[in-house]
């Protein structure tokens, strides 16, 4: 074989060694999720599907059914695909460090949506302001219960989420507990943010401090339901202030009936759209606009955070306005 042939022969192998390139005209988007069983992630999907396939990206979309194993096989899956890029809301932020080190091998960027993923080369995060949310929930039910006894119902233990939504409720709550106004008589994780797991919570808390609970910091809408079921058993519902975010249907159905004080609004379409730009810039190479970096425990990572609304009886309109429900929905025709 002559010199030339050889050099030929060199060069097409080296190309074969090379990992796929990503189609920049009709990138392929993984999107793994912690579950699909709960109505806001079913949301953020449409909205996320619709908003890349307008940019001619094709979506590969997984439900991990709130379970770190099934998670972690689900993005090696999407791996083996040869997507060029993973947008993953994590179930378990900590166990990922593995999976995500295996797609940055194969040259795919990893996007973590909403909660951040802990200890690994992840390329960007984008979220609401979550400790920003932690703020708006202590003050609305600060604002309806000044003072007296609060019991603090948190998130899932394995979401970073709900560690940071703590820290922006005790930069409100505070003050208020130094200078003697309340009392935090209790404080609990709920596992996978669940309801029945948030009633049991409660009952137990009430029954421990005779009833005398005059507020509850529920981290999300979910948990609240499960502790207004509590409160209503013991003719409580109404009477005491709760939280919540997520703007959960049944949510706001609470809100207006007066079960609930208040949720925070994040606006869905919005994160998911520009969650959907941002990975597409990724898989195009281009460079999107961040706002922030988080440190996840790895790395500085780039981070897009937007801003969450507040929403009680005064301003629960907004949620029509902006086409996030119908009129007939809120009022459950």
């Amino acid at each position: 074989m002559n010199t030339l042939k050889r050099t030929l022969l060199a060069s097409a192998l080296a190309l074969l060694s090379l990992p796929v390139m990503a189609d920049a005209a009709h990138p392929k988007i993984g999107f793994s999720i912690d579950d699909l069983r709960l109505e806001r992630w079913s949301r953020d999907r449409d909205y996320f599907v619709a908003a890349a396939e307008k940019m001619d990206a094709k979506v590969f979309v997984q439900s991990a059914d709130a379970n770190e194993q099934k998670q972690i096989s689900q993005i090696e899956n999407l791996i083996s695909r040869g997507v060029d890029v993973i947008v993953i809301v994590p179930f378990n932020a900590t166990v990922l460090t593995n999976a995500v080190a295996e797609a940055k091998k194969a040259g795919i960027k990893v996007v973590s949506y909403d909660r951040l993923i802990l200890n690994a080369d992840i390329d960007a995060y984008i979220s609401f302001d979550n400790e920003k949310v932690g703020e708006m929930q202590a003050k609305g039910v600060l604002h309806a219960a000044p003072k007296g006894n609060y019991f603090l119902l948190g998130g899932a233990p394995t979401d970073n989420n709900a560690k940071v939504l703590r820290e922006g409720q005790m930069k409100v709550l505070q003050p208020a507990i130094d200078k003697g106004d309340i009392k935090i008589v209790g404080q609990q994780w709920v596992k996978e943010w669940n309801p029945t797991e948030a009633l049991s919570i409660v009952e137990n808390a009430l029954t421990r401090n005779n009833n005398k609970i005059d507020g509850i910091v529920a981290s999300n809408d979910a948990t609240a339901g499960g502790a207004i079921q509590a409160l209503a058993a013991q003719q409580m519902a109404g009477k005491v202030p709760i939280s919540g975010q997520d703007a959960d249907l049944a949510a706001v159905k609470r809100v207006i009936d007066g079960t609930q004080t208040m949720t925070v609004y994040k606006p869905l379409k919005l994160i998911a759209s520009e969650a959907a730009k941002l990975s597409v810039q990724l898989a195009r190479n281009e460079k999107p606009t961040y706002s922030s970096q988080y440190d996840n425990g790895s790395k500085k990572v780039d981070t897009i955070l937007l801003t969450p609304i507040p929403l009680t009886k005064d301003n629960i309109d907004l949620l029509e306005k902006d086409g996030f429900y119908t009129k007939a929905q809120i009022a459950g025709q």
